[in-house]
Order: C-alpha cells, then sequence, then structure tokens
C-alpha cells in the first residue's frame, strides 16, 4: 500500500468572477522513502495540490471531489482536529519563502519549542533541548545560542535551515518543500539541497518536493509527476522523464534549460503564456503554447497512456509518432 495515494483531486477557487478550477483531476502515489518531484511552470497547480492534502487553502478554496488516502486513511472531509493531528505529525511542509515564514518578534528558540509542545508530550525543558538537537541535525553551529537569537539574525540560508527543522520536529512520514530555494543564491540552494538529500537518507523521510527547476528534480527525486493547468500530463521515474519524455510540455520544459555543452546554440522557450483556468480549451490544455498540435488536440484531450515501468502521459502527438511507426513496420512486414 502507498504510503499517500492522490486520486482525481479536484480543487476550486470561488470568485466574484466565478469558479475557478484550479485542480482537475489530479492522481499520483508516494511511496515510503522515495522523493516525488511536482514540476510545472507558475499557476500550474502544484502548490495548490499540496495545500488541498493538508487542507490548508485560503478562505475562498475548496476540494470539490476526489481522495486522499494517507496510509490508507481517507483525508478528504477529516474533521478540523483530525487534520491537525496529521498536519506536522504525519506530514509536514516548509513553506516557499524562508524570509517571511518565520516571526520576526520571536526569538528561533521560542517557534521551534512553540512546534514541539503543540505536537509531543514533552515539557518546555524536553522540547527546548529536542530543538537544540534539530539545530545541530540541520548543521547549524552552537546551537544553544542560536535558540536565543531573533531571524532577523540568521542569513537567508539558515532561516530555511530553520524551517527545516521546524518541518522535522517531529519526525513526519512525509516532508513536503514546496520551492524550498526559492530566495536562496546558486551556493546556498546546493548547500540546502545537499542537506535534504541527507536528512532522507538518514531519517528515511518520504519527501514531495514542488519546483520549477529541472536541475533540483534531476538531483532530488526519485519519481517526478509533471502538471499543466491544473492536470498531470505526464508521471515516471526521473530517467524515463529526462530521457524519453512523451509529452510536448515535458519537452518543451526540458528544451528550456540552458545546454551547457554549446555555447552559442540560442535558448529555447515555451510560446505564448500558461492557460486561463476560467477559460480552458475543450481538448488539450496545452495546444495553444504547442508546435506540434493537431485537429483533435482542440476536440478531445488525449487519454492517459501507460508506457510501462510507471511512465504515463496524453499527449497525440506521441500516440501520432507511434502509429506512424506501425503503420511503416506493418508495411515492412
Amino acid at each position: 500500500m502507498a504510503l499517500l495515494e492522490v486520486k482525481d483531486l479536484r480543487t476550486s477557487f470561488f470568485t466574484e468572477r466565478g469558479e475557478i478550477p484550479a485542480l482537475r483531476g489530479v492522481s499520483f502515489k508516494l511511496d515510503e522513502g522515495k522523493v516525488l518531484g511536482i514540476v510545472g511552470e507558475s499557476g500550474s497547480g502544484k502548490s495548490v495540490t499540496v495545500y488541498s492534502i493538508l487542507n490548508i487553502l485560503s478562505g475562498t478554496g475548496r476540494v470539490t471531489g476526489g481522495s486522499v488516502k494517507f496510509r490508507g486513511e481517507e483525508l478528504i472531509g477529516a474533521d478540523e482536529m483530525r487534520m491537525r493531528e496529521i498536519r506536522g505529525n504525519k506530514i509536514s511542509i516548509i513553506f516557499q519563502d524562508p524570509m517571511t515564514s518565520l516571526n520576526p518578534t520571536h526569538t528561533v528558540g521560542s517557534q521551534l519549542t512553540e512546534a514541539i509542545l503543540l505536537h509531543t508530550n514533552r515539557n518546555k525543558a524536553e522540547a527546548y533541548d529536542r530543538a537544540a538537537e534539530l539545530l545541530r541535525l540541520v548543521k547549524i553551529n552552537d546551537a544553544e545560542r542560536r535558540l536565543k537569537q531573533y531571524p532577523f539574525e540568521f542569513s537567508g540560508g539558515m532561516r530555511q535551515r530553520v524551517m527545516i527543522a521546524m518541518a522535522l520536529a517531529c519526525e513526519p512520514d512525509i516532508l513536503i518543500a514546496d520551492e524550498p530555494t526559492t530566495a536562496l543564491d546558486v551556493t546556498i540552494q546546493a548547500s540546502i539541497l545537499d542537506l535534504m538529500a541527507s536528512l532522507q537518507k538518514e531519517l528515511g523521510t518520504s519527501i514531495i518536493m514542488i519546483t520549477h527547476d529541472l536541475g533540483v528534480i534531476a538531483k532530488m527525486c526519485d519519481e517526478v509527476i509533471v502538471m499543466y493547468a491544473g492536470t498531470v500530463c505526464e508521471a515516471g521515474s526521473v530517467t524515463d522523464i529526462f530521457y524519453n519524455p512523451r509529452h510536448e510540455y515535458t519537452k518543451g520544459l526540458l528544451a528550456s534549460v540552458p545546454n551547457t555543452d554549446s555555447h552559442y546554440e540560442r535558448l529555447r522557450a515555451i510560446r505564448g503564456s500558461v492557460v486561463d483556468l476560467r477559460n480552458i480549451p475543450k481538448g488539450c490544455p496545452f495546444m495553444p503554447r504547442c508546435d506540434k498540435a493537431m485537429k483533435i488536440c482542440a476536440r478531445r484531450n488525449a487519454d492517459m497512456t501507460d508506457y510501462g515501468n510507471k511512465h504515463i502521459a496524453r499527449c497525440w502527438e506521441n500516440e501520432r509518432i507511434l502509429y506512424e511507426k506501425f503503420k511503416k513496420e506493418k508495411s515492412q512486414g
């Protein structure tokens, strides 16, 4: 049984302009000890997916359908008391911006111990010792002194380490990292990713890594789901996604990464902008931006095709290639 199983998850935001379907049937599984990457452009539904899982959507957001099972327990429809037991204890999240995630008016120690006291049976002294232990775990030196300091006395990378320590306070089964390196420079990004990789191996925690950075995906993840316009357009192992992509959107993302082997090759970009969720095309949502779009793409989205080894994708262009290959082999045979 999968540690986390999401099936046909649907979420909408209800605004004065009407309903905005942010998630339109998202499905995936996360196994114990694995790292799952969720990749896509801004607005593709990556963060909304995990916020829906934890039921921490904004006031206008609501899960309208689907299933989320954690160790076989259905979380959709669970009461708030149960979700509070799940959040932090079983599933923790590191939010996007370390610069604003900590309260500037409280010491780092008070914020760490608050999380520990809230989710465990430790007393204040035990919680303080655990907080110091966590800072040492995330490679922050002189932990006892650091606990007495305020967030402004920490660099961006150090604050992100504090956020990781806070997320690990209750030894969760799943750690969600929502763009964990967004506001950090390149060298600090590398150290944070190395830290998360070493902690994952040491603690055996499953991780959901949300990012638009394919380099992070390649470094950290075992499996990947590619999202566009609130749907999963392709999913598979890191090897399959990077070396045998089946969806034109995935191919476009990979082609937009600078090629260090060539100093003169022009950087390729996906034309156009992300589709307006209030006006989603009838067929494939990527069709208006796709150079390989066909008439059928405008009429109907392709079915999800299984290519083996958990590699799935929905794209008419790939079906056309397979059909042309079949016709050629048949004519030669």
